[in-house]
């Protein structure tokens, strides 16, 4: 039994094979058949997309070829036409050429007959001209020479009389618009009078401070000068000590410290030495101060700290009664409003004015004219060289720049407002007449005159002892002895006039 099983197993595992692999074998063919049906529709759709390509291709091609035709025939056309242009304009080059050919001969026989006329008439002038010099008995040359001076003579004339007219009518107008800048100026500046004056005196209280501020043999009043560097007088004006110093710092340093020690009543040399220290350093600031809030109020800004000090050290210094800072505050305005009014620079005028009397600051300190001094310590500092030029030129009659010449004319006008400086009348006589008799003690001087306040002398000489060459030199010995001898604000400007007259009587 069990291999009759076996027998019929292997019989149906046979038969299941077979059925298997003819299954197998039909799926294959089902396969091969559909691809090859999809086969031939790629087949089918790749031959019409092809001829509709080369359709599509020949029409194109149809096209480019219809286009190329017609551009080709644009063209030709454009050819053809350019072509009949091109000859057309040739034939009326030819057409020009032949015309401008005809009239150059034309312009040819013309130049030949005008040359022959102007040999004709060169010939006649020729001739003409010896007949005339015949006549006049002068040659060509001397005939234009003639002419040439006569109206060279007629032209200097006519010139001269132009120049003549314009120059007055320039000095009138220039001097209509100067006369109403300086009026606008001054109408707009209209600064208060100065009217203060150097303190170098102090009253005493009673004769007992008196001699407590003497000390026993002098030791509080030598503590005193030494510790200021000043002279101090007691006994020379009855209840009042006079501080005497060169130095206008010194000076106030003595006069704060003695009122202070009389206030204090406690006399001693350690108390003066160290009231003495406290005052210099309060009017240090003080200095410092004074010289900010004057560069504020002009409004001259970016100055160094050693200009901004000896600024403020002005404060003390009075020329004429006329405190200096003041002075040199109004000359900045004055300078910048003229400026304006001209056309100049405001802002350097302005800085050139603030800063033109710096110098009288260091006077004591330094030998040789202020305002040399001033630029020399500008320049030191780094200021502008227009503007230290000005303060170097404003008591001079030449200026670099017209902001010069603007500084110089401020000052001018500062100084002269009524009461900006006042002087005793015995002290102005007495210096004019110091300042004649030094230049009458000269041989050969007739009579001199101090004019415009003692800053012009004019000397009269004798004709018949002074010549031209010794009247130069008198005047350079006049200018020395005023500087050995005298002591005066600005320059002196010395003129020696010699005058010859020749007198005759007719009967």
């Amino acid at each position: 039994m069990d291999i009759l099983y076996i027998v019929i197993s292997l019989v149906l595992g046979l038969l299941l094979g077979v059925l298997g692999f003819l299954f197998l074998v039909y799926l294959n063919n089902k396969r091969i058949q559909e691809s090859r049906i999809e086969a031939n529709l790629i087949i089918e759709n790749a031959l019409k997309k092809e001829t509709q390509i080369l359709i599509e291709s020949k029409e194109k091609a149809l096209n480019i070829v219809s286009k190329s035709e017609k551009e080709l025939n644009t063209r030709k056309f454009d050819l053809e036409k350019s072509e009949r242009l091109i000859n057309e304009k040739e034939i009326k080059i030819q057409n020009t050429t032949q015309s401008l050919e005809v009239k150059k001969n034309n312009i040819t026989d013309i130049e030949t007959k005008i040359k022959n006329k102007e040999q004709i008439l060169d010939d006649i002038t020729s001739q003409k001209v010896l007949e005339l010099e015949k006549i006049t008995k002068l040659s060509l040359e001397d005939a234009k020479n003639l002419l040439i001076e006569e109206a060279e003579i007629q032209s200097k004339e006519e010139i001269q009389k132009r120049y003549l007219n314009y120059e007055n009518e320039i000095k009138i107008e220039s001097n209509d618009i100067a006369r109403k800048v300086i009026a606008d100026s001054i109408q707009r500046l209209a600064s208060e009078v100065v009217s203060e004056r150097s303190v170098s005196s102090i009253s005493l209280p009673d004769e007992d401070m008196k001699g407590r501020l003497i000390g026993r043999e002098g030791r509080n009043i030598r503590a005193i000068e030494a510790a200021t560097g000043v002279d101090v007088l007691i006994d020379d004006t009855p209840g009042m000590v006079v501080v005497s110093s060169f130095d206008p710092i010194r000076r106030e340093v003595a006069r704060i410290s003695i009122e202070r020690l009389i206030k204090d009543g406690r006399v001693q040399p350690s108390k003066i030495e160290e009231i003495v220290d406290r005052c210099k350093s309060e009017l240090e600031e003080n200095i410092i101060k004074s010289g900010q809030s004057a560069a504020l109020e002009v409004g001259v800004s970016g100055l160094p700290n050693e200009i901004i000090k000896t600024i403020g050290e002005l404060k003390y210094r009075y020329s004429y009664g006329e405190n200096v800072l003041q002075h040199s505050i109004e000359t900045g305005w004055l300078a910048s409003l003229i400026a304006s009014e001209i056309g100049a620079d405001p802002y350097k005028a302005k800085a050139g004015g603030f800063l033109h009397d710096i110098g009288k600051a260091l006077t004591h300190k330094i030998q040789g004219p202020h305002a040399e001094i001033g630029a020399d310590l500008c320049r030191k500092y780094g200021i502008e060289n227009d503007i230290c030029d000005m303060i170097a030129e404003h008591h001079n009659d030449n200026h670099s720049s017209v902001e010069g010449f603007i500084v110089s004319s401020a000052d001018a006008i500062s100084a002269a407002r009524p009461g900006a400086r006042h002087n005793t009348l015995e002290n102005y006589i007495k210096r004019l007449s110091e300042i004649e008799n030094i230049a009458n003690n000269y041989e050969g001087v007739e009579k001199s005159y101090a004019i415009q306040a003692g800053r012009e002398l004019r000397v009269f000489v004798n004709p018949e002892i002074v010549d031209d060459s010794k009247a130069q030199s008198l005047s350079r010995e006049i200018v020395s002895e005023l500087e050995k001898n005298l002591t005066y604000p600005g320059q002196i400007k010395v003129m020696v006039i010699r005058e010859l007259r020749s007198i005759e009587i007719a009967n």
